[in-house]
């Protein structure tokens, strides 16, 4: 799954209206810093290479609104290009009024958030490179900004060495710091999406069992029409030896109808009793979560602890599918990484449910404890690939659905490494749900039941 998600593609998810309308913005605000500057400042400006400065942007919008559909996505290319563009735009504006004398400077961090946000780490490196040599030209080529009496306003030389020192640590600060959040944005938005799916498949599996319920119920009458009418007409068939052929197509219609009737039957058996277990003992819904992984080469040992008590005190929990599915995950987890063997522990007291997996691998690495449960973090057993298990990804992403889908339910999750009371050294994930979020409403009254009695006839 984890490879299946394409990182350097999501520019393309950018439509090129944003983007004109982002530079209509710019646009107006330009316009209006030349006019305020040049009406109620009296600054004395190039305007007419300013106003050419913006009239390119001008054009080159009105032609990306006609030429394209308004629904056009960019690709990652088209992008950097528009962005490069907008980039050296201002910086030709401001080359125009003065540089890094004039506090638009600031603007150019624009563009390089930007690009840290949307595009590849490539292009961002592009247009940090960009900006660096952009402001490194500004601070000595400009043109002097003036006055009204013709006295050029600069700041001390001082000063404008901090200020790009300040703009160059912006541009790259802020273009890292965009650029990690925005990855670790994406990255959970991914790992929560495969959770969705994975509650959406197990819950369908949930499903099944009533659809097989009802399909049964409502091909019963119609294969009992069948039946009845098969066997009338097998009985009329047999008073007349000539056709004894057709009797023999009547006979057979009967007992292919017996036959789907029985396998109803059992589908419908099946199906119900999944339709009304929807509340199970513990130890059953833990050996249906570890069940798939019981025979991968490893030895996977279900048990009570012994401070649990009598089994048939055990609570009965509903058995929700995000239980089921979580749980699976960290039995396959541990067997992925143990050695031999896999215990998975139950015990319960009157406030508290906990299931303990535990394996005797390598165990987690302490460097990792921090940010176990969290999406696409390597294998815990080494940066390498093990060769032995070629199709495990090993990107943490197992730990992160189960982790999320338990939370869900009401759960707690611990991490830890061993040795523990049983002497395993390997690695030891402990569930602990509070009794009522995880006990099923009726499972109070809930008691053990006696053997079946003989009806007397």
């Amino acid at each position: 799954m984890p490879q299946a998600i394409i990182r350097p593609t999501r520019a393309n998810w950018i439509r090129l209206r944003t983007m004109i309308v982002l530079r209509w913005v710019a646009i107006i605000g330009q316009l209006v810093a030349i006019t305020v500057a040049q009406v109620v400042y009296g600054l004395q400006l190039e305007l007419s290479w300013c106003y050419f400065a913006v009239g390119v942007s001008v054009i080159g919008n009105l032609v990306a609104t006609f030429v394209f559909p308004e629904n056009k996505r960019l690709s990652e290319r088209q992008n950097l290009g528009m962005v490069l563009f907008d980039l050296l735009q201002l910086a030709f504006l401001l080359f125009l009024t003065g540089g890094l004398n004039n506090p638009f400077v600031l603007l150019l961090l624009g563009p390089v958030t930007i690009s840290a946000t949307a595009l590849s780490l490539r292009s961002t490196i592009v247009l940090c490179v960009t900006a660096i040599i952009l402001v490194s030209v500004l601070a000595v080529y400009h043109l002097p900004l003036r006055a009204a009496d013709g006295e050029v306003l600069r700041i001390p030389g001082l000063f404008l060495f901090g200020e790009w020192t300040a703009l160059i640590i912006a541009i790259l600060f802020t273009s890292a710091y965009s650029r990690r959040v925005t990855s670790e944005i994406h990255s959970m938005g991914d790992a929560l999406a495969a959770t969705q799916m994975a509650l959406a498949r197990e819950q369908k599996l949930t499903d099944l069992g009533g659809v097989v319920a009802a399909a049964a119920h409502e091909l019963g009458t119609p294969l009992a029409t069948i039946k009845l009418a098969s066997t009338e007409l097998l009985s009329d068939l047999s008073e007349h030896p000539e056709m004894h052929a057709l009797a023999e197509d009547a006979e057979l219609i009967r007992d292919q109808t017996d036959r789907c009737r029985d396998i109803l039957r059992n589908m419908g058996r099946a199906g119900k009793d999944d339709l009304h277990m929807r509340q199970a003992p513990l130890e059953a819904v833990v050996t249906e979560a570890a069940e798939p992984h019981m025979h991968r080469g490893k030895v996977v040992l279900l048990d009570q602890a012994e401070t649990a008590g009598n089994r048939q005190d055990q609570p009965h929990i509903m058995r929700k599918p995000e239980v089921i599915h979580g749980l699976r995950n960290l039995v396959q987890n541990a067997v992925d990484f143990a050695d031999t063997t896999v215990w998975v522990e139950n015990s319960w007291s009157d406030s508290q449910i906990s299931v303990r997996i535990m394996d005797d691998g390598p165990g987690f690495p302490t460097h990792l404890f921090g940010r176990i449960g969290d999406p696409f973090v390597r294998r815990r057993g080494g940066t390498t690939q093990d060769e032995s298990r070629p199709a495990y990804e090993g990107m943490g992403l197992g730990l992160f659905i189960a982790k999320t889908l338990l939370e869900r339910s009401g759960a707690v999750l611990r991490f830890a490494n061993g040795p523990d009371a049983t002497g395993n050294t390997g690695a030891v994930v402990e569930v602990i749900w509070p009794r009522d979020k995880l006990e099923s409403p009726d499972a109070a009254g809930r008691g053990a039941l006696s053997q079946n009695q003989q009806i007397a006839s």
